[in-house]
């Protein structure tokens, strides 16, 4: 089966993500700090500890996702609610910003970001389909006082 190792490969990425995203900011915020720039009269250090603190915020997130997918991977069990939503804005986020990292970066980094949007797709949609257990009853079979199973009522007209 391929859910597993997708799931242990989405969560493994999205931490390494995590360390990168953080790292890259918590840089750019000292960097900014040390050359005391300026962007249109903003104050340095206002932007040095907004960029140091976007990146551990994103870092975060990014770990967030990490762990709901190594739970899937865990559990070999579909995400459901926030998780779920968190790996479809997971999803989101590496489109767009793949959409971005064309223009400003290079391809390089988005085939990164669509690589990793799709192994999220993948872990989302690989268990959609999930069959029914082997001990489910199939409609209209036998039940377990070997009566057949019969239908609801139907609704009555008030």
């Amino acid at each position: 089966m391929v859910r597993r190792p997708v799931a242990w490969i989405v969560a493994v990425v999205l931490f390494a993500e995590a360390l990168g995203v953080a790292a890259l900011n918590w840089f750019l915020g000292v960097v900014v700090d040390r050359q005391d720039m300026s962007l249109a009269g903003l104050d340095p250090d206002v932007m040095s500890v907004s960029s140091k603190a976007g990146g551990v915020v994103f870092g975060l997130y990014f770990v967030l996702c990490g762990l709901v997918a190594l739970l899937v991977a865990l559990r070999d069990r579909a995400p459901a609610g926030f998780g779920r939503v968190l790996l479809i804005s997971a999803a989101v986020v590496h489109g767009l910003l793949g959409a971005f990292t064309w223009g400003l970066v290079g391809w390089t980094a988005f085939l990164f970001m669509v690589v990793v949007l799709g192994l999220i797709v993948l872990l989302l949609m690989t268990y959609d389909g999930r069959a029914e257990p082997a001990d489910a009853v199939p409609a209209g079979g036998k039940g377990d006082g070997g009566s057949p199973v019969s239908p609801p009522p139907a609704p009555t007209a008030p």
